[in-house]
């Protein structure tokens, strides 16, 4: 699958979380961590489990960069 998205960060899921609604997804990406809120029903139809190989897209509108 092709996507405009340039923000792919490939990574290990770590942990999930389910609620009755929506689910919390912990990827390990290199050193670091994204953490992505999506709905349980997303986790369940992609067969996403702990140890799985996924890729984090992110799309955004705003970035917002601290020093």
């Amino acid at each position: 699958m092709a996507l405009s998205a340039r923000n792919q960060l490939r990574g290990t899921v770590k942990n999930i979380t389910l609620g009755s609604v929506m689910a919390e997804v912990v990827i390990e990406v290199g050193d670091n961590e994204v953490v992505a809120a999506i709905t349980r029903h997303s986790v369940e139809a992609l067969g996403i489990n702990s140890g799985d190989e996924v890729t984090a897209v992110i799309k955004a509108t705003e970035v917002m960069i601290m020093k």
